[in-house]
């Protein structure tokens, strides 16, 4: 159960995050100019007293919007649809999983996703079944789901993660992770590479961002009761599952014997 909540909050961080880009760049430049006087009761976390600020913010943001939005989106949408709409974002992904899994010169992840992009694209009408995974739990071929982005692909080359962010918006990230965000957002994600050509192409990003945002608050509504009831501290039980999260990930699970936070 702990780990499908680990997986799920890096999720949310991980596909919201390429929908509101544009603001992790604006907090990222305001957390670098305001290192200076934050206080560093917490080596990971320097940033607290404002990290915790934003945190309210989305926190209120959240119960007065996002949350209600999500529930209507579950209570109107058949499990079925979503299901479908989950998958077909998840192929998109798998392009950004595909991309740094190359950088990172690990073939083996960059041929099993790229695989999977061409299987559910080809014959699983545009990612909405995921036939990719059923090939993969019904043999021995491998081509289940890979976790990769630029974070992780900077982490592999040993930069460092920085400060703990938590971002308008996002949610849970780093100084390393935020400039993850805006580099594949902008160079490898479907929905928000490059820029927007013109109002045709914007009037199409903008609601399938919008989508991806809502289909994946709608998948932390039913984790959502555990979280509330395992938190003493909501902010710090978010802050040390991501950074957990994000260590394990830049490792692929492997990691060093010291097992020291980056």
């Amino acid at each position: 159960m702990w780990q499908d909540l680990l997986q799920t909050i890096t999720k949310m961080n991980q596909n919201m995050t390429r929908f509101f880009c544009f603001k992790a760049v604006t907090l990222l430049l305001l957390g670098v100019n305001l290192s200076g006087c934050a206080s560093f009761n917490n080596q990971q976390d320097p940033l607290e007293s404002i990290n915790r600020t934003v945190f309210e913010f989305n926190e209120a943001i959240d119960d007065k919007v996002l949350e209600p939005v999500a529930r209507g989106y579950k209570w109107v949408v058949p499990d079925p649809i979503e299901m479908v709409v989950g998958n077909f974002f998840s192929n998109l992904n798998d392009v950004v999983v595909t991309a740094n899994s190359i950088l990172q010169l690990n073939f083996s992840s960059a041929l099993a996703s790229s695989t999977r992009v061409l299987i559910n694209t080809t014959f699983g009408m545009l990612g909405m079944i995921d036939i990719a995974s059923d090939i993969s739990m019904a043999s021995d071929i491998d081509i289940s789901k890979r976790n990769e982005d630029f974070g992780q692909t900077m982490g592999h080359y040993g930069i460092a993660s920085g400060p703990y962010l938590v971002l308008p918006f996002l949610g849970p990230s780093s100084l390393r992770d935020a400039v993850g965000i805006g580099v594949d957002s902008f160079f490898a994600d479907p929905v928000t590479t490059g820029v927007y050509l013109n109002s045709i192409d914007a009037a199409i990003r903008i609601p399938v961002g919008g989508a991806r945002a809502l289909d994946t608050r709608a998948q932390l509504l039913d984790v959502e009761k555990t979280l509330e009831e395992a938190a003493l501290d909501k902010y710090e039980f978010i802050r040390d599952a991501y950074l957990q999260r994000r260590h394990s990930l830049v490792h692929n699970g492997n990691l060093p014997s010291s097992d020291e936070a980056e």
